[in-house]
């Protein structure tokens, strides 16, 4: 009956195995799609952000002149775009355009009393062109605040004076000065508009602003802000849904940025209802502009369009104090210099393949066989998890996969994108998982058979009859060659390693979908793919037999049962600790020492793209090693678990959708490549200290004897 039961899992193991291999090949369209998509749009885009440099004017002697200077340098150094704002009274100012006084410094001025009783604010305009072309749109934000003004003049030039403080008058959002735009527009600059969400929606409003915006060449909008216009007024006007058209009629895009703290709320719905025309762009803060080294912002542009789909590129230039000199500093100047010339910025990106130029989305036409084959690519997945389950508990191996399709259809009717998400995740904690216990499994037939008991009182072999005590406490397994040992090792590394990239194609498939890389939707579930396989594998070595479950439950309860000691403590506050490092450094807000960012420095341009140390370093070298010591120590199959890094780093690394699926496939094969020849290093240092000791510990010992 037993020898039945086993021959029916095995005949199911082997179907599911199959299952993912469908799967597996069902993925490989879907994987040339995505690779087409993402090389679809290479041109590059650096924008300059107009009110910064109308901020830096304002330390300056000549702010106007400065203007003028700094916009020709900008143009020849490269910078192709200007972000222009929604205007302002305080923007409005710096930009020379008028002036604005509260009641008493109007009263002062004119040598009269101030009225305390009253809170006026007076604009004087800087002449009748300024009036005519910026006055209409001062009056219009005041009326549509509901703010009462009137005509006014001061000293023969024409002004307003409206009934309200200056305080809240300068809250007040405007339209974009056109005056600013046709100058931006006369040095050749492109625009991108960057729109606010503090106005109610007026449907008339927008499509009279996003047509002046088109009059003049704008293509894309970059929000500011957390929201995009009306996405506080959707329930009750449908207003996303109404800018969602008015940019389609207009032909504009938008532009996302990266690593904002929470997504701008309704930008997710504007990007469905534009088809996805949207780009991702990295933002230099002002502070990373004064700070750092032209050498260092070329590093971070280049990997930033390399590994992370960056098509734009947003400049800002800020102020700090020179104590040395007494002095006041700006980073505009030095950021033109910084981006321009035969060695600067732009010209290192298109010499890697990424000529400047007017940006565009990515090509995302997904053919309606997408859908089907996703759904065979979501069956491999949920074979792979049924794989794992069965690895503990073989008897589950049908129900598990029956279960798992029949939930994921319900699932696909209620959240199609939670199903890719949780099948993505089962299906990469599953792949190296799996690899490490087939490892594990070839380690146990070679060295104490097929069944045994860790730590256990007795071993049972093959033919069951029971074993001595004395093999059971064995650390140390009868010799094998060196050549028998090293050609074993890298079988086994080898298998372990495809067996866990197995879950790339099926999470690549599942989650082939523009959102990914434009980082509108993200993978789930970093940490559980960080720490399953390790503890999952640690499991599997300290509880489970090379074949079934015997024992298990005697073993888990044995060591339940075992007293608290010093030791015990000491070792869980230190896995505590190592637990808490690892985390900090997984995930795109990892934290990483000066020196490891130096050596990626170095790994960067060296290779051209940067293999992770948590592999190469650790991993890899780890796995090797541990799989050529494991015939021979017991002791060494903990390096099997410390392994597991490497194997589900790998899959990690396919899971960062917003990079590029050749970045991500080079970066493994770098990985491995280097990983290997630290591990062949390895084994070639404990093969010399082997040597050393069987040779001198005979003598050693005569000594002690004598």
């Amino acid at each position: 009956m037993r020898k039945t039961r086993q021959r029916w899992n095995n005949l199911i193991r082997l179907s599911l195995v199959g299952i993912v291999i469908i799967g597996i090949l069902a993925s490989v369209p879907l994987i040339m799609s995505k690779i087409k998509m993402e090389d679809s749009a290479k041109q590059m885009e650096y924008i300059f952000d107009y009110r910064d440099l109308l901020d830096v004017a304002e330390f300056e002697p000549q702010p106007q002149k400065f203007v003028e200077e700094q916009l020709q340098l900008l143009q020849d150094a490269g910078v192709t775009t200007m972000a222009v704002y929604e205007s302002s009274l305080r923007e409005l100012m710096s930009a020379g355009r008028l002036v604005f006084y509260n009641e008493k410094e109007m009263a002062q001025i004119q040598g009269k009393v101030t009225d305390p009783t009253v809170r006026q604010l007076y604009i004087v305009y800087a002449g009748e062109e300024e009036a005519k072309r910026i006055g209409p749109i001062v009056e219009q934000a005041f009326d549509m605040a509901d703010v009462k003004h009137r005509a006014w003049s001061f000293e023969g030039r024409p002004g307003l004076m409206v009934d309200s403080s200056v305080s809240n008058a300068v809250l007040k959002p405007m339209d974009y000065d056109p005056m600013a735009l046709e100058k931006l527009q006369s040095y050749g600059f492109s625009i991108v508009a960057r729109p606010t969400d503090r106005l109610t929606y007026d449907s008339e409003y927008m499509r009279a602003q996003l047509e002046r915006l088109q009059q003049y060449g704008v293509k894309r909008l970059l929000f500011d802000g957390d929201s995009v216009p009306g996405a506080f007024d959707q329930e009750e006007m449908d207003s996303i849904d109404h800018y969602g058209k008015l940019l389609n009629e207009f032909g504009m895009g938008l532009v996302t940025i990266e690593n904002l703290k929470a997504p701008q709320i309704g930008f997710n719905k504007l990007a469905y209802l534009t088809d996805y025309n949207v780009v991702r762009l990295y933002s230099l803060s002002p502070e990373d502009s004064l700070a750092m080294t032209p050498e260092g912002i070329a590093d971070r542009f280049l990997l930033a369009a390399k590994d992370r789909n960056i098509r734009m590129f947003f400049l800002n230039a800020g102020v700090k104090q020179n104590v040395q000199k007494n002095n006041i500093i700006n980073s505009a100047t030095s950021l033109a210099e910084t981006m321009g010339g035969e060695t600067g910025v732009i010209a290192q990106l298109t010499k890697a393949g990424f000529p400047a130029g007017e940006t565009a989305a990515f090509d995302y036409n997904p053919a309606s066989w997408h859908k089907y084959m996703r759904a065979i690519v979501a069956i491999g997945a949920i074979a792979l998890i049924a794989l794992l389950i069965g690895a503990f508990l073989p008897a589950l191996l049908l129900p598990v996969f029956l279960l798992g399709v029949i939930g994921s259809a319900g699932l696909f009717v209620l959240n199609s994108a939670l199903l890719e998400q949780a099948l993505a995740l089962g299906a990469a904690v599953a792949a190296p998982t799996l690899g490490l216990i087939w490892v594990m499994n070839r380690v146990y037939a070679r060295t104490i058979g097929d069944q045994r008991v860790v730590g256990g009182n007795e071993w049972v072999a093959n033919d069951g009859s029971q074993l001595s005590v004395q093999a059971n406490n064995r650390w140390i397994f009868p010799e094998q060659s060196l050549k028998r040992r090293l050609g074993l090792a890298f079988n086994w590394f080898v298998v372990a390693t495809v067996i866990s990239l197995s879950a790339v194609p099926l999470i690549t498939g599942l989650l082939n979908n523009i959102t990914y890389s434009l980082v509108l939707q993200q993978f789930r579930g970093v940490s559980v793919l960080h720490f399953g396989p390790l503890v999952l594998v640690a499991a599997y070595i300290f509880f489970y037999q090379g074949k079934g479950t015997t024992g298990v439950w005697t073993r888990i309860r044995q060591m339940v049962a075992q007293p608290i000691t010093v030791l015990w403590v000491v070792i869980a506050a230190v896995l505590g600790v190592v637990g808490l490092y690892y985390l900090s450094r997984t995930g795109n807000a990892g934290q990483v020492s000066a020196i490891e960012m130096l050596v990626r420095g170095w790994l960067e341009s060296t290779f051209g793209v940067r293999p992770r140390f948590k592999e190469f370093l650790l991993g890899h070298p780890a796995l090797l090693f541990g799989l050529f010591l494991a015939l021979r120590y017991r002791a060494s199959w903990l390096l099997i678990i410390v392994g597991a890094f490497g194997q589900l780093t790998m899959v990690s690394s396919f899971t960062h959708l917003h990079t590029p699926f050749i970045i991500s496939a080079i970066r493994t094969a770098l990985g491995l490549g280097v990983g290997i020849i630290v591990g062949c290093i390895l084994i070639a240092a404990w093969t010399i200290l082997e040597g050393v000791i069987r040779k001198w510990m005979p003598k050693i010992n005569k000594k002690v004897t004598e």
